[in-house]
């Protein structure tokens, strides 16, 4: 990858911010610019690179602000089984780590939730949790439609991984609006590297595409920092983003889980992260981006750099306190304080303290052109 200079690092951002995508090898080395992993000579100096993730960030905020005003939208996430069938290196909950405490929802806990999650004012319900095989399409299905039922003027989003399209449609028919499933990364080889031989990129992306054709909106999304991953994938992320043209994209850090096979890999950059959230925002403007809980565990203040580098969508949890423990992607997941939904009102006060407000509203993706 050739090194770019600071002034042709603004020319890519002018592209993205005019909507076109630059060729690969000059978005990976605008990457690097923004967010260097080192500083080589050619490239822009530590001050310039912080100038340029700062030039970044706000034309990505000025893109949110223009769709979205300063309304962040509430998704309440309700984490319904850390039982899964998969074994993603890098995830805690994953079936090979025999030390996890497992544990399941019923229908009635989720239910109780929502009724929580509503009356403090959200209007999102995300169903997420592990490829567990008690989730059924027929009992997942029946609790899509109970909340549906109950709670009409919300949307159901489900996180529920893999599943065949037979499945999503069974899914959308009940009732959920919409399905979020991380594509981790664009780069088979690398796909190859963060999970075992069973599972492939073929099948994820055959996953999103599914969704897309089912008429979900539908979300994609993966880790910065991941191991072995360089600019280059990142630049491979940017461009199937692109392509697949989803209504929300999850994008954190990779933060490691000390029972998994990465536990000795070092966490992603913060800054990185931030640089590829807003680039998203050029490249997506109408998108849904989630400031995530990732980020906000990797930086005290993760979670307001988030909104301020075009994110407009917080999660906090909804889910009882003993399964927010044992929920545990990574290391010290956060799950108290503003990550949790009672702690509603002094998240608000956090993203208030920014110019931001949050809304009671289902928060729909809306293509603004």
């Amino acid at each position: 990858m050739e090194h770019i200079s600071f002034e042709d690092s603004l020319r890519v951002l002018d592209s993205l911010e005019q909507g076109r995508l630059p060729g690969p090898e000059a978005l990976a080395s605008c990457i690097e610019a923004c967010s260097p992993t080192s500083h080589d000579a050619g490239q822009p100096s530590p001050a310039e690179s912080r100038l340029l993730l700062a030039e970044l960030a706000a034309r990505a905020r000025a893109v949110a602000t223009r769709h979205f005003g300063h309304r962040i939208y509430l998704r309440g996430l309700i984490e319904i089984s850390n039982y899964c069938l998969r074994n993603c290196l890098y995830c805690g909950i994953r079936a090979g780590n025999t030390r996890t405490e497992r544990y399941r929802l019923s229908p009635d806990e989720i239910y109780g939730c929502c009724e929580y999650g509503y009356d403090l004012g959200f209007r999102t319900f995300v169903l997420q949790g592990g490829e567990d095989p008690w989730f059924s399409d027929g009992r997942l299905c029946a609790i899509v439609r109970h909340i549906k039922y109950c709670w009409p003027d919300c949307a159901v989003t489900l996180s529920v991984g893999e599943r065949s399209r037979d499945s999503y449609r069974h899914l959308k028919t009940a009732g959920a609006d919409r399905f979020l499933l991380r594509h981790e990364t664009a780069d088979p080889g690398h796909y190859a590297r963060l999970h075992p031989p069973a599972q492939t990129w073929r099948e994820r992306v055959r996953c999103l595409c599914d969704l897309k054709a089912c008429g979900y909106q539908t979300g994609a999304g993966f880790m910065v920092g991941s191991p072995w991953q360089n600019s280059g994938h990142l630049a491979r992320d940017l461009a199937f983003l692109a392509e697949l043209r989803p209504e929300m994209v999850g994008i954190g850090p990779f933060i490691p889980h000390d029972q998994t096979p990465f536990a000795a890999f070092p966490p992603g950059s913060v800054e990185r992260t931030l640089a590829m959230i807003a680039m998203t925002r050029l490249i997506l403007p109408s998108a849904m981006l989630p400031s995530t809980t990732a980020l906000a565990t990797a930086a005290e203040n993760g979670r307001e750099r988030g909104i301020l580098a075009g994110a407009n969508v917080v999660m906090p949890n909804l889910s009882p306190k003993e399964a927010r423990r044992r929920y545990s992607l990574y290391n010290k997941k956060l799950s108290e304080g503003p990550e949790c939904a009672g702690y509603l009102a002094e998240l608000k006060d956090r993203l208030l303290a920014i110019g931001y407000e949050v809304v009671i509203d289902r928060g729909d993706y809306h293509d603004f052109g």
